[in-house]
């Protein structure tokens, strides 16, 4: 599956496994495992973050993925993200350091 990553004014296309989802099950539970512990979501402390916030700490991941030239953490991130929210076809990741910023759209 083909998502759209976009990092201040650059456009990254990752094409995403569809089987990494089911391959990856097991890591994406550990990751809801440390989520349930609650979150410090930039300035923020979120003790139960929802799923949007999850998929938001997760793109926060994927910044930091990409930045280091990660593609295959990175597209496990996408991998989640596409887990929890299957419509997502573009991944706006916010750079200023608000977590709450990273946006997901289904076009």
């Amino acid at each position: 599956m083909n998502i759209t990553v976009e990092i201040d004014d650059k456009s990254y296309d990752l094409d995403v496994p569809e089987t990494l989802a089911l391959e990856a099950a097991e890591f994406f539970d550990k990751m809801d495992q440390d989520m349930n512990c609650g979150w410090q979501m930039s300035r923020w402390w979120v003790p139960d973050p929802d799923q949007n916030q999850r998929c938001q700490i997760v793109a926060d991941k994927l910044l930091t993925a990409m930045q280091k030239n990660n593609k295959e953490y990175a597209l496990m991130m996408c991998a989640y993200i596409l887990n929890s929210k299957p419509d997502t076809r573009r991944i706006r990741i916010n750079t200023d350091g608000e977590i709450q910023g990273n946006e997901f759209f289904d076009h």
